[in-house]
């Protein structure tokens, strides 16, 4: 009953900018142009966590962006999920150039619709907000991202299977062993990643270590369906030569992309990690 409220009045009451706190506005026109300032870009923590796929990112985590993801996370600002989505959608679309997937204006990637799957916000997190934030920030990216051409839906399938620690506090390493196999795809949910190309998001990337096990837990499953569907297609084809089949990949999986975690995109990310660009 109360997100329910707090959803109601977002719409109808005057609110402030989330990023300033200039009244009246839910973001106003300086706060907006610091989440498409520059480019969309490509990002790196440091250290580069082994396994973590090429993220890009809208805006640096400061300032106005910074208070604006924390206002919509945090207090409930729910009408910023638009103009971060828009934000986050525009980190897609580098990404997905950036991967050679076709993300041009009017043209979507041969392998399907992309496939925005965003990290998981903890259970108590959730409970304690009433909100999955990065979840309807993707919802938002996708809708952003049909608007403009590109086919897309958000595909929330990732599921945390154990308990983690807050992270704030924790160093890259500790980070990482924290959210070592904490996340898991749920009970039929790679048979729906194999749609297309997989974008991983998230509202924003520190050391890159949420990102890392998202994308393990991803490949992990899709490998695994990917697996079964070529045992079920080899029991029907009874002329078919035996031979080491687990690494052949089922028909669907050879167009472009398609179940592939292509790139991760991000809202914002640590300022350092835009100081590295080895491209």
């Amino acid at each position: 009953m109360r997100r329910w409220w707090q959803d109601l009045t977002d719409l109808v009451l005057p609110t402030d900018c989330g990023g300033c706190g200039r009244p009246r506005t839910v973001l106003c026109p300086r706060c907006r142009a610091a989440l498409s300032r520059r480019a969309p870009r490509r990002v790196r923590p440091v250290p580069e966590p082994a396994g973590l796929p090429a993220v890009y990112a809208a805006a640096p985590y400061a300032d106005a962006a910074r208070a604006a993801l924390l206002a919509h996370k945090e207090r409930g600002a729910l009408a910023l999920a638009h103009p971060l989505g828009t934000a986050l959608a525009g980190a897609v679309r580098a990404g997905l150039l950036g991967a050679g997937a076709g993300a041009e204006a009017g043209a979507g990637p041969a392998g399907g619709a992309v496939l925005l799957v965003p990290v998981p916000s903890a259970r108590r997190a959730v409970r304690a907000r009433g909100h999955d934030p990065g979840r309807r920030i993707a919802l938002a990216a996708a809708a952003g991202l049909r608007r403009s051409g590109t086919p897309a839906r958000a595909l929330a399938v990732l599921r945390q299977r154990r308990a983690v620690a807050d992270q704030s506090g924790l160093t890259s390493r500790q980070r990482l062993e924290n959210v070592a196999g904490a996340l898991e795809v749920a009970a039929g949910g790679a048979r729906l990643l194999l749609g297309g190309p997989v974008v991983l998001v998230d509202d924003v990337m520190t050391t890159g270590a949420s990102l890392t096990e998202a994308a393990r837990a991803v490949t992990t499953a899709v490998y695994t369906a990917r697996v079964r569907e070529g045992m079920r297609e080899r029991k029907s084809r009874s002329t078919q030569k035996e031979g080491n089949s687990l690494y052949g990949p089922p028909e669907r999986a050879a167009e472009y992309g398609a179940g592939d975690v292509v790139c991760a995109a991000v809202v914002a990310a640590s300022p350092d990690s835009f100081g590295i660009d080895r491209n």
